[in-house]
C-alpha cells in the first residue's frame, strides 16, 4: 500500500483492454474450436485485445439486428471496440420454401446489414472499425446429405448463397466498410472449394486456415497501433516491480 495509504493507488489504475468482436451464426460460433479462425485470431492478438465471439448458431440478420444492442451499448464497451466482423447469410439465403424459418430475403437481409452498421455508427463505432464477411460457397452435395441425414430436403443452393454474397459486398462497398468475400475467394479460378467446407456449409480445418489468412490482413490494419498491454517480464523492475507495474500498461 501507498503512504498515503489508499488501496486504489496500491493497485494502479484499471487497464483499458481493447476489444475485437465477431458477430455472426454458427461459423462465427465454431470459430473458437480447435483450429477455428477465431481462435487463431485470439492467438495472434494476446496481450494486445481481447478477442471476444459473439456467434449465434442458426441466427440470421433478422435476429441479429435486434441482438446487437444488446451486445454493444455505447455506455459499457463500445469505446474499447477496435474492430467487429459481421458475418451473416449462411442462414438467411435459406430456401423460402425449405426452411422459410431461416429464409430472409434479400432485400430484407441487405436493409439488415445497413441498419447494424448504422447502430455501430450511432454508438461511435465509425465504418473503418467494421468487417463484413460474406457467407461461404456452399457445396450442395454434401450439404443435401446433411439435410435427407435429418429428413429434410436440400435447403440452399450455391448460387442462391452467391447472390447474398454480392449483396454484402454491395453493402460494405456502398457504406465504407471493409469486406472479405469469402464466396468469391474460396472460388477463385474455379477452384474445388469442398474441402473448405465440413459438411458443405460450416467450415473445415482447411477452410478455418483460409479465412483466417485473408481475415488477418484486414484486421491487422486496425489493431497494427496496439501495444503490448503491461511490460515484456524481462522489463519488470526487479527492486520494485510496482514502478513497472502500475504504470499505464505499455510495454
Amino acid at each position: 500500500m501507498s503512504a498515503s495509504g489508499s488501496p486504489a493507488e496500491a493497485i494502479g489504475t484499471a487497464l483499458p483492454w481493447p476489444q475485437v468482436l465477431l458477430f455472426g451464426d454458427s461459423i462465427t460460433q465454431f470459430s473458437f474450436q480447435e483450429g477455428g479462425w477465431g481462435a487463431s485470431l485470439a492467438d495472434k492478438l494476446v496481450r494486445k485485445c481481447d478477442v471476444l465471439n459473439r456467434g449465434f448458431s442458426g441466427y440470421n440478420t433478422r435476429w441479429a439486428k435486434i441482438i446487437l444492442p444488446r451486445l454493444i451499448r455505447k455506455s459499457s464497451n463500445a469505446e474499447n471496440l477496435v474492430a467487429i466482423t459481421i458475418f451473416f447469410g449462411a442462414n438467411d439465403s435459406a430456401l423460402k420454401d425449405e426452411n422459410p424459418k431461416q429464409h430472409i430475403p434479400l432485400d430484407e437481409y441487405i436493409e439488415n446489414l445497413k441498419n447494424m452498421i448504422q447502430y455501430l455508427k450511432s454508438i461511435d463505432i465509425p465504418e473503418s472499425r467494421i468487417i463484413l464477411i460474406t457467407p461461404p460457397p456452399l457445396c450442395e452435395s454434401a450439404w443435401e446429405k446433411e439435410c435427407i441425414a435429418q429428413g429434410f430436403k436440400l435447403n440452399r443452393t450455391n448460387v442462391v448463397v452467391g447472390e447474398y454474397a454480392k449483396a454484402c459486398l454491395q453493402v460494405g462497398q456502398n457504406c465504407g466498410a471493409d469486406v472479405l468475400d469469402l464466396w468469391t475467394l474460396m472460388q477463385k479460378d474455379n477452384e474445388d472449394f469442398s474441402s473448405y467446407l465440413s459438411d458443405g456449409l460450416h467450415l473445415s480445418p482447411k477452410g478455418n486456415e483460409f479465412l483466417s489468412s485473408h481475415l488477418w490482413p484486414l484486421l491487422e490494419k486496425k489493431v497494427a497501433s496496439l501495444p503490448l498491454i503491461l511490460p515484456y517480464w524481462r522489463n519488470v523492475a526487479e527492486t520494485k516491480p510496482e514502478h513497472s507495474l502500475l504504470g499505464n500498461g505499455d510495454n
